[in-house]
């Protein structure tokens, strides 16, 4: 059954019954907005040159692909392929915030999107693709990626589709059945739509970002956004599952647990250490802040609109990232190849933002996990990617993460068109 959107839902609900626990990887206290004055500071990625990412002592890192534009997200098929969704935004980041861009990053023409699925291969099984397709072309604004059945979902920016599919196939020519609509228009400040499923493939889950930095149009304006959507696969039974995530991107059940967890990108322009970007359990029904206030209930002096009731009920974050991080890509670490203390923990990659006088991000991180719950301070785990700090220099930008069957690590790099893999020393 297709559903085309056109109510509101229950993104604004109050929800209450949870507990908030503070830990130590929360902040005992914020600086208040415009502490410091909120900068433009774009960064200019001058590629590798023969450079390298730097991993822990025990890890090696190779170039896994490159040969891309734009590599963003990724999704392992059921024989081992790598899907590589090469997309962008449409919209120039100087038509939404201003500024110039200068160097490689403009060079790399921000504003146009490939809008195709790439398939990698391993067919002599070295750990390395020998074989790349194109098997899919035409789309708008890719993302995310997901296997049910005889089926590949995709979601483009305005909508979820899918195609027939058959394992193995390389190349698919068939035309897309569209599953439900997606918010977008001119309103499409964060594009991505990462869709994940759940542990019997009988829902969708839909990360859907704001149209705009803190609702400036309206909060009427944002329909069905800074939300996780809950569908069934034939786009049935549409329902907000949690509300209040300004752009939710890095989706994963924790191992062992039937719980959901989230990246989230927070809003910009109230200084450099405000709002912090986080990790977070989503508790179904529950609301985030986005956007009458943050990170609990830190109210947003610029939202003219008021929902007092609903402040109190804001859900405080389990991980503070860093603010103007911009965490993106998350992957729990299932496999066993890695050694133990990253085993059921989470990989996070941080692209990097705009809005901090001294660039912050560009990296992965690491966060140990016991009994389903962080159990650690996140600590850096592939760094490199910062050439020259004061000069803004950058070789590249971390997106998206995957955990491979022989239990290696590939993380897009979007501004050098690189995939890298990260495999543990055998010893």
């Amino acid at each position: 059954m297709k559903n085309t959107i056109f109510f509101l839902g229950l993104c604004m609900l109050p929800i209450s019954g949870f507990t908030q626990t503070k830990t130590k990887m929360q902040p005992d206290s914020l600086p208040s907005p415009y502490a410091t004055k909120s900068s433009r500071n774009f960064s200019n990625v001058i590629g590798w040159n023969g450079e390298m990412p730097k991993a822990p002592k025990g890890f090696v890192v190779e170039k896994f692909a490159d040969g891309f534009e734009n590599p963003r997200w990724m999704y392992i098929t059921p024989n081992g392929d790598v899907l590589v969704a090469e997309t962008n935004s449409n919209h120039s980041l100087l038509e939404q915030v201003g500024g110039t861009i200068i160097g490689a990053n403009k060079a790399n023409n921000l504003s146009h999107s490939a809008d195709r699925i790439t398939l990698l291969r391993d067919t002599n099984k070295d750990g390395i693709p020998d074989q790349k397709d194109t098997l899919l072309t035409g789309l708008n604004q890719p993302f995310g990626m997901l296997i049910i059945g005889k089926w590949l979902y995709i979601g483009n920016t305005n909508a979820l589709v899918r195609y027939p599919y058959k394992v193995g196939q390389t190349k698919i020519s068939d035309s897309p059945e569209k599953i439900i609509d997606l918010p977008a228009g001119d309103h499409n400040r964060h594009w991505t739509r990462n869709i994940i499923t759940n542990s019997d493939s009988s829902k969708i889950y839909i990360g859907v970002g704001s149209g705009t930095n803190v609702a400036e149009e309206g909060i009427a304006n944002e329909l069905l956004r800074a939300n996780i959507l809950e569908i069934n696969l034939d786009g049935s039974d549409l329902k907000v599952y949690a509300s209040g995530l300004r752009n939710p991107v890095g989706m994963g059940w924790a191992p062992g647990t039937k719980t959901l967890w989230t990246v989230v990108n927070e809003r910009d322009e109230l200084g450099d250490e405000l709002v912090p970007d986080y990790l977070t359990s989503v508790k179904q029904g529950g609301f985030y802040g986005w956007p009458y206030c943050y990170f609990g209930q830190h109210i947003d002096p610029r939202v003219e609109e008021t929902q007092p009731e609903l402040v109190k009920k804001s859900i405080v974050p389990d991980v503070n990232l860093g603010s103007h991080t911009a965490s993106l890509g998350l992957a729990f670490y299932t496999a066993n190849s890695f050694p133990k203390k990253y085993q059921g923990g989470v990989f996070l990659a941080q692209h990097g933002s705009w809005n901090r006088s001294v660039l912050a991000g560009y990296k992965v991180v690491f966060i140990p996990f016991a009994n389903g719950k962080p159990a650690g301070e996140p600590e850096d785990f592939l760094t490199g990617f910062i050439a020259n700090l004061e000069e803004n220099k950058v070789h590249g930008r971390p997106v998206g993460l995957a955990v491979m069957p022989d239990g290696s690590l590939l993380l897009t790099d979007d501004m050098s068109n690189i995939i890298w893999r990260v495999r543990a020393v055998k010893k």
